[in-house]
């Protein structure tokens, strides 16, 4: 099976398992996710194969719709992959990055290092900001019926992993526990000018949410 059939008959398998998958992290999501890696691998000399294989499969079973269970997602890739004889060590490499890309609170740093892994979390970082990154923000803290904002609870941005992980505070605090940490986090170029753009747009739309908030306008 050449590499073309098995990027094919990934999406379809994705395609699939994600179908009634929660709006943020959705079959849309992994398209995003996966543009976004293959735009970044254009100014980058690495392995496309690896690299769109690991942006198709790196939300296959997010931890956070499965109990905490941060195991699922990279053996159900890890099965797929075998079903579709890709060679081991393509798969150990593609597991690797599933288990490294995710972002956990700013505590995800592990010993794995790739120009692959890099690229595939800036892919999906990059889907995590600006106005969709807002959109899909909401849309989860609306999934766990977390309230849009409390002045009277601050963010947090310095939590445990197992506090991020639990956290059920107002949406409004992802920002600064999350999204706008994002842009000094990217490792390549091409995602930082990207990101620029999008922190700015996210910093005027809390400006416009704040004056709403207070009646300003």
């Amino acid at each position: 099976m050449n590499q073309d059939q098995i990027i094919s008959n990934t999406k379809l398998f994705v395609q699939d398992t994600l179908k009634d998958a929660e709006g943020g992290h959705d079959w849309f999501h992994i398209l995003r996710v996966y543009n976004n890696a293959k735009n970044i691998l254009s100014n980058e000399n690495a392995d496309k194969f690896i690299v769109e294989l690991a942006s198709l499969l790196h939300d296959i079973a997010d931890s956070k719709f499965h109990d905490g269970d941060e195991e699922i997602g990279p053996k159900k890739a890890k099965a797929f992959l075998e079903t579709q004889s890709v060679v081991p060590k393509v798969i150990d490499h593609v597991v690797n990055i599933i288990n490294n890309a995710s972002y956990k609170g700013g505590h995800n740093q592990g010993d794995f290092h790739s120009i692959e892994l890099d690229i595939v979390q800036d892919a999906d970082r990059l889907d995590a900001i600006g106005a969709i990154g807002i959109a899909r923000t909401f849309n989860f803290g609306g999934f766990k019926n977390n309230p849009l904002y409390n002045p009277d609870i601050p963010a947090n941005p310095n939590q445990s992993k197992e506090e991020y992980k639990k956290s059920n505070s107002p949406t409004i605090n992802h920002f600064y526990e999350k999204l706008l940490l994002l842009k000094d986090k990217m490792n390549t170029k091409t995602a930082k000018v990207i990101a620029t753009q999008r922190h700015e747009f996210m910093e005027n739309y809390l400006d416009q949410f704040y004056k709403e908030w207070s009646g300003e306008l």
